[in-house]
Formats: structure tokens, C-alpha cells, sequence
């Protein structure tokens, strides 16, 4: 998926992984779908994992910064995507 692994680079791929690691991390119950990082209960630890599953999955580096934004995981996914695209 990520650019690093030698595949063509899928924005829709790495957006349904990227929401499935930020819904296992956080815990995302049905019906919170739209809840910021800070509305779920995101601490600095939740960030780590977030960014490292990524690093790790995706081969994607994201800024752990962008978390403490407080975003929402639709405006986290684009981040990530728009990261990922500047990178391939």
C-alpha cells in the first residue's frame, strides 16, 4: 500500500487502514464515527500507537503532532493520505 513496499499506492487502501487502526486504538464505539481524537479519549499514548501502527502497516510516516490538533479520523485519514501522497 505505502510507497516503500515497492506497491502502486491505493488512497482508498491506506484510508479504510488508517480508520481501522485509529477505530482499534481508540475504541470507537458504533454511532461515534465523527468524535475527535480528544472526544474518544486519545492520550499521547494512543497517539504512539496510532502513528506507529501506521509507520508499521503502512510504511508511512505521520506527524504525531497532527493528532494534539484534535481531528476527526476523516480529517486525520486525509492528513495521512496527503502525507503519503507527497511521499510516493
Amino acid at each position: 500500500m505505502a510507497s516503500n513496499s515497492g506497491d502502486e499506492f491505493d488512497p482508498a487502501a491506506v484510508s479504510r487502514r488508517v480508520t481501522e487502526i485509529w477505530d482499534d486504538v481508540l475504541d470507537v464505539r458504533p454511532g461515534r464515527g465523527g468524535a475527535t481524537f480528544f472526544e474518544l479519549q486519545g492520550q499521547s499514548i494512543s497517539a504512539v500507537r496510532i502513528v506507529a501502527r501506521i509507520s508499521d502497516e503502512l510504511g508511512i510516516e505521520v506527524d504525531m503532532g497532527s493528532l494534539f490538533e484534535d481531528p476527526d479520523v476523516d480529517t486525520f485519514v486525509r492528513e495521512v493520505v496527503a502525507t503519503a501522497e507527497s511521499a510516493s
